[in-house]
This record gives structure tokens, C-alpha cells and sequence, in this order.
């Protein structure tokens, strides 16, 4: 006799069989678990399909900041009662999207006002900036990582890749080496000026070398300058952003390794005394020249790098330290040979401003200094934060080989001040956390400063998924590199001028316009009203 027990949905509990002594029975359990599994898959991908129209919207975050005895106090994370369990801040989200990135390229054709929004909210962190800039080391806040943090790192982020975008790299062009646009335009003109700072000063930087032509910025006769690239500018939060934010900040924003002569400097990886009080700090000697360099017979360089950031902060701290409405603080930004150029700025001001909380943020940055150099910038409380990227060969340098082997005896070595040692902390991700990023091996491409911006925005945790709602458009890492995957179906480097830069005009010729004068770098400095 045979006998089955059916549940109302159809999948079948158990069947049991009797013997003919009516002694055996046989259970069958694993059919109620692979049925259920089933019907569970099959409805998460009738919902995904069901949606399949929806854009994805902001999420609110799952933890809170809360200063604990003032503001200088380590940031506390209160997980919600949805989370509490697991203590982390891994967003829940269906079966579907597991099986499929959250984007397609669908999603990159213009329907109008449906598209994702690209920016996060923005909030009031004035209580907890200390621990966003290091305060604490940023204890607690890199692992999972805390979206005030995320979003703060973003921002500074797109501070450095402004250097790059606003960049004059065409060989044609007599301004070749300059920035395209006036220091009061530049953020107008990237899309960043509602993250509320105000340009006030450019800083340019000398390469020198003694080599073939090649060496050369530009293909043409005259130019604007033969010896000075733009590299950066200083900036000032203003009082809407200095209210949310909690202080003044300064800001000074380092480009990284453009030109032939830079790249030809930066290999000098011979060690070189910064500071003559002493002589025991040393860093390389290829970033310090581009710091430290200057020329009287140059237009903009009769002035180094160095002396060009120093005045400007000396103007604007003492000009804020006067006017006495908040507290100040100074932010040094750069990615590659940027993040070493921060290093050296954080030192000076480090000596020169006391008591100015001094943070630096780099991506992709080299080691810079020995052990005396990082040991000094702890000593003046300078809090530094490494970005890196596992498989961006570049924050190993210099000293890939050598270091390698030398850590692995840090018992024995890590007092030997010859070598070379990074500074601060860091928060490393792996770029093939991503779905959106191709998985080959490609060196340049890894240590883009886009991909160091999509994966910020997209990192939970070392073992969470990709954030599946991040804002950040995923186009832009395809600005000046070719990683995203294919079935985005985005096009590779697309980040230049229309018609390279050809306009037609009304006599219907294609031409090369000529720079409004104000666009037009000008080595006598104009008049700040800061």
C-alpha cells in the first residue's frame, strides 16, 4: 500500500512505503528543500522582470554617526534593527540581483528624466568631521566602510580629477600644459561647483631635464610656457559647505604623472635630505625636484611649486584665523605623483601650521619618504589616508622587489632608515569587485583615477559585494581608459573636445578657436577676493 502527502502548492512532504509486513518506510525530505529553492528563484526573477523598467533609487543608510562627548570623540556606528544581527553594512536586495549586474546598457540611453540620480545625499557631518579626517586613524570606519566617509572620499576625489579633466594635453596647442579654463570657471565648468569651494590659486610646477626633443610638451614653435605645467590648485570651502561640513576648509589638489619629463623624473628614486635641521629625513629625490624646483628666466616659475602653496596658505589661514568664525582645517588631494606632492605639502604645513588639523587623501600614491619622514609626520599629528587599488603596481613603487622581501623580515629590518615606507593608513580594495570592470591584467588601467572613484563608491567591505546602489556614473571610467566591460557597450577613452576641438565657423570653415582672454594663463597673479 502506497500513500502520498501533497501540500497545497503542489510539492510533495514525503512518501512513504509500506512493505508487505508493513515494516519499512522511506522519507524523502530533499524534495520539499530543492522545490522551495526553485519556486523561490523562479519568483525573484519574475520580480526582477517584472521591474525591469525601474531605475534604481537612493537608499537611506543603515548606520547613524553619533559623536560620543564632543566633537573630537570616535565616530559610533548604531546599526539598525535590521542589521543588528549581522553587525554590517551590506544592503539586503533580491535573488535577481545576484545573477545580473544592476545596470545594463539600456541604462546608459537617455529616456529623459528616469535616469539614475549620479549624486548622494549630502549630510550635515559638522559633529564627526574629526573622525572622517583621521581623528581616531579611522578606526572602525574603512571595514565596513561608512558612507560619510564614502561620500567625503568621492568629493575629494573628484577634486584630483579635476587636474586631469581641465588639463591642456593636445600637442598642438600652444597652451599645451595649462589648465583649459580660468581658476573662477574651473569647477563651473567640471560639474563641481555644487560641492561648494571656491578656487583661489594655481600652482605650477617645473620638470627640468636635459634630453632629446621628444622630452618636449608641445610640437609647435611658441607656446605659453616651455618649462611649467599646471599642477594643481588651492581652494576654500565656502559658508554653505564650511556650515555642513563643520570648519574652513582649505583645499589643495595635486594632478599626477602627465608629461614625458615628469614620468622621466619621477624614476630618480635616489633618497634626498628635506629638511636641513635633519638630516636623517629623506624623501625621493625625483617628487622633490618637481616640488622644489624654480627658475628665474621662467614665466611662472620664478617661484617653486612649494613656495607658490605656502604663500597662498599663509594668506588664507591668516585671513580666517583673523576673521575668527570657525575652526580651520587643510585637505591635501592627489592621485599618483599627486599623492607624493601631498606628502611633501603636509610636512610644511605640518611645521609651518601647528595647529591647523592637516589630512591628507591620496589614490594610487607611491612611497614617498624613509622611516624618519613618516615617523616626523606622526609626530606633528599630519593624518594621512592611502587609497589603493590591489592590482595598481604603483603604490608599490619604489622599492617593488626590495621592500617586498624586507617586510617579510620587519622584525629584523623595520628600523633600517634607508629604506622606503609608506604613510598613514589604507584602505585597499580589489578592482575585480566590480561586475561593470573587464577581468584582465592591465597595468595603466588599474591605477586610472576613474576606477579609483567607481570602486570608492561601490565598496561595502574586503568581503561584501559591489555596492548594488551606488551613484556614481559608471561611464566616467571609461573617461580615459577601456575597462568597462563590453555588454555596457560604452566607448573607450571618449573623454575629449568635440571635433577635437575644431569648431565651424560662420563662414562655414572648420578652425581652431582661440582662448577667451581671460582662459589665457597669465604669469602675473590676478587679484583674489579672499
Amino acid at each position: 500500500m502506497e500513500g502520498r502527502i501533497v501540500t497545497p502548492r503542489g510539492v510533495p512532504l514525503k512518501r512513504v512505503t509500506m512493505l508487505r509486513n508493513g515494516t519499512k518506510k522511506t522519507k524523502w525530505y530533499w524534495k520539499l528543500k530543492w522545490g522551495i529553492r526553485l519556486r523561490a528563484i523562479k519568483n525573484a526573477l519574475s520580480s526582477s522582470l517584472h521591474n525591469q523598467r525601474r531605475r534604481l533609487t537612493c537608499s537611506t543608510a543603515t548606520g547613524q554617526l553619533t559623536p560620543v562627548n564632543g566633537a573630537a570623540s570616535p565616530l559610533v556606528i548604531q546599526p539598525s534593527k535590521s542589521t543588528a544581527k549581522k553587525n554590517d553594512l551590506r544592503l539586503a536586495k533580491p535573488l535577481a540581483s545576484l545573477l545580473r549586474m544592476p545596470q545594463r546598457a539600456a541604462d546608459f540611453v537617455d529616456y529623459g528624466n528616469h535616469m539614475t540620480p549620479t549624486f548622494s545625499p549630502r549630510d550635515k557631518i559638522a559633529d564627526v568631521w574629526r573622525d572622517l579626517h583621521g581623528a581616531s586613524n579611522w578606526e572602525g570606519l574603512l571595514d565596513p566602510l561608512h558612507p560619510f566617509l564614502r561620500r567625503e572620499l568621492v568629493k575629494y576625489g573628484e577634486f584630483a580629477q579635476a587636474t586631469y579633466d581641465a588639463f591642456d594635453f593636445d600637442p598642438l596647442s600652444e597652451y599645451r600644459g595649462s589648465c583649459r579654463y580660468n581658476r573662477h570657471k574651473l569647477l563651473h565648468e567640471l560639474g563641481l561647483a555644487q560641492n561648494g569651494y571656491k578656487v583661489t590659486k594655481y600652482i605650477y610646477a617645473l620638470s627640468p631635464v636635459d634630453g632629446p626633443d621628444w622630452f618636449e610638451s608641445s610640437k609647435i614653435g611658441e607656446v605659453w610656457s616651455r618649462d611649467s605645467n599646471w599642477m594643481g590648485f588651492v581652494a576654500v570651502s565656502d559658508d554653505e559647505e564650511s556650515e555642513r561640513i563643520g570648519r574652513r576648509d582649505i583645499l589643495v589638489a595635486w594632478r599626477g604623472t602627465v608629461t614625458p619629463t615628469e614620468w622621466y623624473i619621477d624614476l630618480k628614486t635616489k633618497l634626498k635630505k628635506i629638511d636641513r635641521s635633519d638630516k636623517k629625513i629623506k624623501v625621493q629625490r625625483g617628487f622633490l625636484t618637481i616640488y622644489k624646483s624654480k627658475d628665474e628666466e621662467s614665466k611662472f616659475n620664478k617661484t617653486s611649486a612649494s613656495e607658490q602653496v605656502m604663500e597662498e596658505l599663509h594668506r588664507l589661514i591668516g585671513f580666517f584665523t583673523q576673521k575668527g568664525d570657525r575652526e580651520i582645517s587643510l585637505t591635501i588631494v592627489g592621485h599618483s605623483l599627486g599623492g607624493a606632492l601631498s606628502l611633501l605639502t603636509a610636512y610644511e604645513a605640518g611645521v609651518s601650521f601647528p595647529d591647523i588639523h592637516v589630512s591628507v587623501i591620496s589614490f594610487g600614491a607611491p612611497r614617498v619618504g624613509n622611516l624618519a619622514f613618516r615617523e616626523k609626520l606622526n609626530e606633528m599629528g599630519v593624518k594621512t589616508l592611502r587609497v589603493v587599488i590591489r592590482q595598481d603596481i604603483v603604490p608599490k613603487l619604489p622599492g617593488l622587489f626590495v621592500n617586498s622581501i624586507v617586510n617579510k623580515l620587519s622584525a629584523v629590518t623595520g628600523k633600517l632608515n634607508w629604506l622606503y615606507r609608506h604613510v598613514g593608513t589604507q584602505l585597499k580594495m580589489d578592482m575585480y569587485m566590480s561586475p561593470y570592470l573587464k577581468r584582465e591584467s592591465d597595468m595603466s588601467g588599474s591605477h586610472n583615477l576613474e576606477i579609483y572613484l567607481h570602486l570608492v563608491d561601490g565598496f561595502v567591505s574586503r568581503r561584501g559585494k559591489f555596492r548594488w546602489n551606488s551613484r556614481r556614473d559608471v561611464a566616467l571610467v571609461n573617461k580615459g581608459s577601456d575597462m568597462l566591460v563590453e555588454e555596457l557597450r560604452i566607448p573607450e577613452f571618449w573623454y575629449q573636445l568635440p571635433h577635437k576641438g575644431l569648431v565651424k565657423n560662420r563662414f562655414g570653415r572648420w578652425v581652431k578657436p582661440g582662448r577667451n582672454a581671460e582662459d589665457i594663463p597669465s604669469p602675473f597673479p590676478r587679484p583674489s577676493n579672499i
